[in-house]
């Protein structure tokens, strides 16, 4: 369950910071490094969505919805990569996104309300 607190706006805007550093990642000509451990590519998917859907489930009960929308996302960012004539579309990096908004969604059942632990030690 998402919880209600005075600085929602900032983790709000720190959560759609987040949305556009993925997308910057997935569009840009020259992605982070990911070459320090085999298959690094994909963890570094996986990470990027288990984050996102770990966020945002903290601020919004519509897991299903959330977990919906950054799939579509992940799969929407492959598919531009397809019409750049520097990145190219991967299923793997598809099939990774999708595990980590699985991830991000079991995180955020395992531990619900680890924001609001985070925002009370900042804002005490």
């Amino acid at each position: 369950m998402p919880f209600v607190f005075a600085r929602r706006n900032l983790w709000s805007i720190l959560g759609w910071g987040l949305v556009l550093l993925v997308i910057y990642s997935s569009l840009t000509p020259k992605p982070p490094p990911t070459d320090f451990m085999p298959s690094g590519d994909k963890v570094g998917h996986c990470l990027a969505y288990a984050t996102l859907m770990g966020w945002w489930s903290q601020l919004d009960a519509r897991h299903c919805s959330l977990a919906l929308l950054f799939m579509l996302m992940g799969l929407s960012m492959e598919l531009a990569q397809s019409f750049t004539d520097y990145r190219e579309a991967d299923v793997f990096d598809m099939a990774a996104n999708c595990v980590g908004v699985g991830l991000g969604w079991l995180s955020a059942w395992l531990k619900p309300d680890w924001l609001r632990w985070i925002d009370r030690r900042l804002f005490a």
